[in-house]
């Protein structure tokens, strides 16, 4: 089979070769699955990089969510088992861990359903309790996670601020359905939140990227407010002033969304029951941005490392791009 791989790490443009490679052999518990799409996500970049908490030995292919078909015929979502990544034509997976691909999403958008929209209700409704009625404060809203906090804020009935960068990134968060968009390029971020709200702040804030993102934030947040920690995109993980959370009674939850396979499983599989219907009903569904070719995976995960995408980017298998 063709698998794109990694010998030694560094940035994906420069250590991503497309190869010929023996399909992997499922071990116990796990199958062996035929990739239909494979979703692009920031992790990949960290893999590449040698910057993730995981660190697979090397030779290995990133890829760490896809949509695709058992040797059974079902059509499933999956997180393939590193080494074995999803940049290639089969993978395998826990079996247990399998999740069925809802019906209403075609593969590219499934393949892109599971990490970023699992993070985003866990990161909404388990940690920051979003009610309806509230303000959501996204950043990186245009972006892959940020988009589906967006979708889902919406969907729980918030009023959606989104932080972009640049004017083509405020056009996407409008089109997601952002309430008010910031382009942090030319506005006061606090300033313009303060003012949508009415002086008030955020009730929730949703931040996968740090940084000066944060120090924004705690600036912004309403009383009682939740700032909830995703990642840290921005490459600068912030120092919070306690004793300023203190004085203005606003709380700091970090979210590892992985956690939750290990502490409380059957919490996966509820949220994943819940983003089906809400796929079915139109209230969520995955920005592609591009369906990409299976050659140029290298370069979109690249792209994606350097925060110039939009969206979701998901990689096609050769037999679908040619």
């Amino acid at each position: 089979m063709q698998a794109w791989r990694v010998h030694r790490n560094g940035e994906p443009g420069e250590v991503m070769a497309l190869e010929e490679a023996d399909r992997p052999t499922p071990g116990e518990g796990q199958t062996l699955i035929k990739v239909r799409a494979a979703n692009i996500n920031f992790p990949d970049a960290l893999l590449c990089r040698g910057h993730y908490q995981i660190r697979p030995p090397l030779p290995f292919t990133p890829g760490v969510e896809i949509c695709g078909e058992t040797e059974d015929g079902r059509r499933v979502i999956a997180n393939p088992a590193l080494p074995h990544g999803g940049l290639a034509e089969y993978v395998v997976a826990d079996r247990a861990a399998l999740l069925p691909a809802p019906e209403a999403l075609d593969d590219a958008e499934a393949a892109a359903l599971h990490i970023g929209y699992q993070t985003g209700w866990f990161g909404l409704h388990r940690r920051a309790g979003l009610k309806e009625g509230e303000t959501l404060l996204v950043h990186a809203a245009a972006g892959g996670v940020g988009s589906a906090a967006v979708q889902l804020g919406k969907a729980a009935g918030a009023t959606v601020i989104g932080v972009v960068g640049g004017a083509e990134k405020a056009a996407v968060a409008r089109e997601l359905g952002c309430d008010v968009v910031i382009d942090r390029r030319s506005e006061d971020i606090v300033a313009a939140v303060k003012e949508a709200t009415g002086g008030r702040g955020a009730d929730v804030v949703y931040d996968p990227v740090g940084g000066d993102a944060y120090a924004k934030s705690a600036k912004c947040v309403a009383f009682e407010g939740r700032i909830v920690i995703v990642g840290f995109a921005s490459g600068d993980i912030p120092a919070p002033a306690l004793n300023h959370a203190l004085v203005k009674n606003y709380s700091i939850v970090g979210l590892h969304w992985g956690l939750y396979a290990v502490k409380d499983p059957a919490s996966i599989v509820h949220c994943h029951e819940t983003l089906t219907e809400y796929a079915a009903k139109g209230l969520i569904k995955p920005f592609i941005s591009e369906r990409v070719a299976f050659t140029d995976a290298a370069n979109a995960v690249q792209r994606v490392a350097d925060g110039t995408t939009t969206g979701r980017l998901v990689v096609l298998p050769p037999e679908v791009t040619r």
